[in-house]
């Protein structure tokens, strides 16, 4: 038996794994307490919102897909907040700007975590929101153990957080590590936001909560504070945006449904990839082989995701998932590793010199953004959800709220003509990759993980070594994981880093010099340090799950 830093758990009644133990046990006491798996999601997310406050917020965005056994089919929700009306591109060059800030109002789009967590409620759910929100409110109010990541990012925002004075007063000094840690003033939000929404059926009260989010307190709110700062998200724009649900975007690998969102985040880049590989014997690669050949993949389908995904345009997805066209692209793939961005449809954004671009807190912390949950019930449901976005480190905390707005506008682009410009309106195409797989049309598989551009590697890679390679979930998980910066940056300052590679140093010395001699730029990170993915199956009548050791925070529960 190999070993693992914890079993793959194994029950019949349900599971959840989340990037935290407190939002992984929320999860499980609503299935405990008769809920159903999005009625345990809506209240682990809202749990990860207080507990890891540097990862993601209330102010940030939510894409899950998700099965739900009552309509029989896969599903998406986006809950990917739009631009302002008042941001184009134009607008941005009269302030100065080149690329849209990494940090602060200017980077804000329409929040839109809680609208996602509302019509999941109220569609699929069964609890009222007050009951949904009462672990959140509990750990905001009563206080919860600091995880060491929420200092060390403190810590290295803090001349930024000084400028901010809400911020300040809230998160400085950092609190120690294993510290109890409140937000009175988030739990007296979500406190006035159940009052102003009390009444009637559960499909009202969760409707009023809406409106009292995007219309009222809450939007005024935002709607001040952005005009009083030099933002441009208004009240106007929260009032006029609602989260929505559409089909995913598919293709099938080893007799498997795999689905993801649409362009507007990066999971189709990750479909682009299993198409890549479905012509290779991945199952019988060695490791250094692996790591090359799923490295040059992941370069031609990143390159493809930088020239064309977004919402400014029309996206030729059909195509780009095409077996013709994967089959045109493999070719590409050589013993050696590419230098070159290569896209094979529509063309890149112009990268501007890393020594034109500097910025204090720019962007999303690399290995630790992000939050990521998974839960199964007993009912058949099954659902992944990656929520981020509104991080403390982002933007200003707003004092009515207790909060701040995310900076996810930074992934348009200040450049006119590609799907990715920004617009007003529209969408930011993200990095945010939650993922279900079917098996026989019937829900297999959730899965996924934080890592901004490495969330489509991270979570392909666990994937791979569990479909090709047959180890179990917990197994793929622990297994030595990569990455590549090969590709062009999705958060300011937008790097390009070609031929990198980044490796755990558990390959061991004879796979990483394989690697270098193909022309890799190798990377030799700590043993334990790439990855956060966890995931939730149902297999043969019983329901699985892992969580990863790595950050020693994620956790699955199941029984």
């Amino acid at each position: 038996m190999s070993f693992t830093t914890r079993p793959e758990l194994r029950g019949t009644f349900g599971a959840v794994a989340s990037t935290h133990w407190l939002a992984s046990a929320s999860g499980m006491a609503v299935l405990e307490r008769g809920g159903n798996a999005f009625d345990a999601a809506c209240a682990a997310g809202l749990v990860l919102q207080v507990v890891e406050p540097h990862l993601n917020g209330p102010g940030g965005d939510l894409p899950a897909v998700f099965w739900s056994a009552e309509r029989g089919e896969p599903l998406v929700l986006c809950a990917q907040g739009v631009s302002s009306a008042a941001a184009t591109i134009e607008r941005y060059r009269e302030l100065g700007h080149d690329l849209v800030p990494g940090t602060g109002l200017l980077a804000a789009c329409v929040p839109g975590s809680f609208g996602g967590w509302l019509l999941l409620l109220e569609q699929f759910g069964t609890w009222r929101l007050a009951d949904v929100l009462e672990f959140a409110i509990g750990y905001a109010a009563n206080g919860y153990p600091v995880v060491a990541g929420i200092p060390m990012v403190i810590g290295r925002a803090e001349p930024l957080l000084r400028d901010w004075p809400a911020s300040a007063e809230l998160y400085l000094p950092p609190p120690e590590p294993g510290s109890t840690f409140r937000n009175p003033q988030l739990a007296e939000t979500w406190r006035r936001v159940l009052d102003e929404a009390r009444g009637g059926t559960r499909e009202q009260e969760i409707e009023r909560a809406r409106q009292v989010y995007y219309e009222g307190f809450v939007a005024e709110e935002i709607d001040r504070f952005s005009r009083e700062n030099g933002g441009l998200l208004t009240g106007d724009d929260l009032a006029g945006w609602r989260a929505t649900l559409e089909p995913p975007a598919t293709v099938d690998y080893r007799g498997l449904t795999v689905c993801k969102t649409g362009p507007w985040g990066q999971g189709p880049a990750g479909l682009q990839i299993l198409r890549l590989l479905e012509g290779l014997d991945v199952s019988g690669l060695g490791e250094a082989e692996l790591v090359h050949v799923v490295t040059e993949a992941t370069k031609l389908a990143f390159a493809d995701r930088d020239a064309c995904y977004g919402d400014s345009a029309k996206v030729p997805l059909e195509r780009l998932l095409s077996r013709e066209y994967a089959d045109e692209r493999r070719a590409l793939i050589g013993e050696d590793a590419s230098s070159e961005l290569r896209p094979g449809v529509g063309r890149l954004p112009r990268i501007r010199a890393e020594s034109a671009l500097t910025g204090l807190g720019v962007g999303e912390p690399t290995r630790g953004d992000t939050v990521h949950l998974d839960v199964a019930d007993r009912f058949g449901n099954l659902l992944s959800a990656t929520p981020s976005g509104g991080w403390l480190q982002s933007s200003p905390t707003i004092p009515a709220l207790g909060w701040p707005l995310g900076s996810r506008a930074q992934m348009f682009w200040l450049e006119e003509g590609l799907p990715s410009s920004l617009a007003p309106r529209k969408r930011p195409r993200t990095t945010l990759s939650p993922g279900l797989v079917l098996r026989d049309g019937e829900p297999w598989l959730a899965y996924g993980t934080p890592g901004g551009d490495q969330q489509e590697q991270w979570a392909l890679h666990v994937l791979l070594r569990h479909v090709d390679q047959g180890l179990n979930l917990q197994e793929a998980i622990d297994a030595p994981d990569w990455h590549t910066d090969h590709l062009i940056g999705s958060f300011y300052p937008r790097e390009v880093k070609p031929r990198s590679l980044d490796v755990e140093s558990r390959f061991g010395d004879e796979v990483i010099e394989d690697l270098r001699r193909r022309g890799h730029d190798v990377e030799v990170l700590p043993p334990w340090s790439l990855g956060r993915v966890s995931a939730v199956s149902r297999e043969d009548g019983q329901i699985r799950a892992g969580a990863n050791a790595r950050a020693m925070q994620g956790y699955a529960v199941a029984r």
